[in-house]
């Protein structure tokens, strides 16, 4: 999410700028004495701008509020998986083994073996990207490699491969 960043706050600057821009223009027209329609249009543009550039911050600080819920709760169950008796971290142990070895026998990136586990896990493509810091549609391919790689049809097909021959 680097590069969205980026441009979030590329659209920021340029929009301040508008507005500033349109600010002065304003107050010079103002004391000029510009035709009515005119001031109208640009104290509207102000405020639209300004709303836009509310509603882009806006959206960051949520964005941002729900990244850290996620990893909150992340780490609430890596708390609950360490209370887990003897038998069943042993058990967990095993099979992460099994899927680690599966995902070197596919011949996985480091980063579509993090996004296999973030959906083993159960985690949406937008929720991986935020907890990577990644856009959902790098999140998508790397999945969609990933499918492609183990001979599998999607997510859905993905998660039964480890789990089928369990019940």
């Amino acid at each position: 999410m680097i590069i969205r960043y980026s441009k979030e706050a590329l659209i920021i600057i340029v929009l301040g700028f508008t507005l500033i821009a349109n600010a002065y223009d304003l107050f010079t027209d103002l004391s000029h004495g510009v035709a009515e329609g005119h001031v109208l249009i640009e104290v509207a543009v102000i405020l639209l701008t300004s709303l836009l550039i509310g509603w882009i911050l806006y959206e960051r600080v949520s964005q941002s509020r729900e990244i850290q819920q996620l990893k909150a709760l992340l780490s609430q169950a890596d708390k609950t998986q360490a209370a887990a008796s003897e038998y069943v971290v042993q058990a967990r142990k095993q099979l992460r083994e099994v899927i680690e070895h599966q995902f070197d026998d596919w011949q996985l990136t480091p980063s579509e073996k993090e996004v296999g586990w973030l959906l083993l896990k159960g985690l949406s493509a937008r929720e991986i990207a935020e907890v990577r810091d990644t856009l959902e549609k790098t999140v998508r391919q790397q999945a969609s490699s990933i499918y492609k790689k183990a001979g599998l049809n999607g997510r859905h097909a993905f998660s039964a491969w480890f789990i089928e021959d369990l019940f």
